[in-house]
């Protein structure tokens, strides 16, 4: 997951890790050699048309925004046609109000229609108040969170580890996201609901109270899943 700061002071580049405290609270239910957090990349302004979302400040949103305004109105200037002018019409009242593209609520076929245009707010932007700034941990769990992303945990063993997936991944391709002899040999993954293994008091105690169920690979991943799973090597 790639994160661009737009105007975001006191935020290093680089690596970041997600320190969600569930992971925290399955560390302290299962034990383990190492407890590892999901990461996010932070990355500098030139990358915000291929990064996955925007970070900015309640000082800063307006800029970002104008910048993806005044390319929709050079374009409507210069003839648009419906459906594209349709759309790009929609999206200065979207503007205007600061809300970014991505909140404009297109449906299928609008999108289609603007497809030649790879605006800046097109993405989730986060708008982060100035007192998160100073708790950046927290802060980078509400990005993820409010950016489409899940993690998913591994537990036991050498390692504890939250995985950072897109929402709506299937099982299949979350076992892909640790390493491709998973996907490749998948036979299904086991699931525990973080809710009944917390609840439970961890792995073991969850599967004695049939808390695990077996999935296929189309199961779609939920945020937190407790995930083991079964491939051929």
């Amino acid at each position: 997951m790639k994160i661009c700061l737009f105007a975001v002071p006191g935020i290093a580049l680089g690596k970041h890790n997600i320190k969600d405290p569930r992971l925290d609270q399955a560390d302290k239910l299962v034990e383990a050699q190492k407890k590892t957090y999901a990461q996010l990349d932070v990355v500098e302004e030139k990358e915000m048309l291929t990064c996955d979302a925007v970070l900015t400040t309640r000082a800063a949103i307006s800029d970002l925004l104008m910048k993806d305004l005044e390319a929709v109105e050079t374009r409507l200037s210069r003839g648009a046609v419906d459906p594209e002018k349709g759309v790009l019409q929609k999206l200065v009242d979207v503007l205007l109000s600061e809300k970014p593209v991505s909140a404009a609520g297109l449906t299928g076929d609008e999108l289609k229609a603007i497809s030649v245009h790879n605006f800046y707010s097109n993405r989730p932007v986060v708008v982060a108040e100035e007192g998160e700034l100073a708790a950046l941990d927290a802060l980078m769990v509400r990005l993820v969170q409010q950016s489409s992303y899940i993690s998913f945990l591994t537990v036991g063993g050498k390692e504890n580890r939250a995985w950072l997936i897109r929402g709506g991944t299937t099982a299949w391709d979350a076992g892909g996201a640790i390493h491709t002899d998973i996907q490749k040999g998948f036979i299904r993954a086991e699931i525990i609901g973080f809710a009944d293994f917390v609840e439970a008091g961890g792995e073991t105690q969850a599967k004695r109270a049939g808390k695990q169920r077996l999935e296929l690979k189309t199961y779609v991943m939920q945020d937190y899943d407790v995930v083991n799973f079964r491939f051929n090597k």
